[in-house]
């Protein structure tokens, strides 16, 4: 689907106070940022925001980052940020492809994966965010038992990223094709995807890797 032209929306990014665009500057000091001390949870491939919005209202103990590399989506989440009262989430337009200039090696707690582009092509799965390439940089950045939370709608990137989770030495403590017919659906914060995919009735996988 083509976006809509978005006028100047990297101007509107840095005009807001729950939005980011320059992660790097805050590489040694993210913790500055958040009023409350506590575990840093990351979203990779934010969209607009929802998902993030929504579980940092749930998760109050936790702070949270939501990283989307598309101004024209990132500003969308424009209007959904001035109806929420809490204030222990950024979301940040930014590519993630460089993780070692954003954060601090172990510093993070939680990596979230959304339904990621799931990149079909054999050519191309080095793009996954679930490629072996991707969880060695998560080891990096990750907490010892630090975790990656990973959803998708499609049934091959799914079983690709099981293998390559446990090829790569990680433990899965969660893992199911039907998410929403399981025992783990309860506390799921659904995305804008997520939502408009299951209403047609297609299952929704989901596991947790622990590293």
């Amino acid at each position: 689907m083509r976006l809509r032209y978005v006028e100047n929306a990297h101007e509107l990014i840095e005009a807001h106070d729950r939005l980011l665009s320059k992660p790097e500057q805050y590489k040694e000091s993210w913790s500055t940022l958040f009023k409350t001390e506590g575990p840093l949870y990351v979203e990779f491939g934010a969209g607009k925001g929802s998902f993030i919005i929504n579980t940092a209202e749930k998760i109050t103990d936790a702070n949270f980052l939501a990283f989307e590399r598309n101004a024209k989506v990132v500003s969308k989440s424009l209007t959904k940020l001035d109806e929420v009262d809490h204030d222990n989430f950024y979301i940040v337009c930014a590519d993630v492809t460089n993780l070692n200039d954003i954060f601090r090696p172990h510093s993070v707690d939680r990596i979230y994966l959304n339904f990621s582009d799931p990149w079909p092509k054999d050519r191309h799965a080095k793009r996954r965010l679930t490629h072996a390439g991707f969880l060695e940089k998560y080891k990096t950045i990750l907490t010892e038992g630090g975790e990656v939370h990973f959803k998708t709608d499609n049934d091959d990137l799914f079983a690709f990223s099981v293998e390559e989770f446990k090829e790569n030495g990680w433990t899965l403590i969660v893992e199911t094709t039907d998410l929403h017919n399981s025992p783990y659906v309860e506390g799921n914060v659904m995305t804008e995807y997520e939502e408009k995919f299951s209403s047609q009735g297609k299952n929704i996988n989901k596991l947790i890797a622990k590293c």
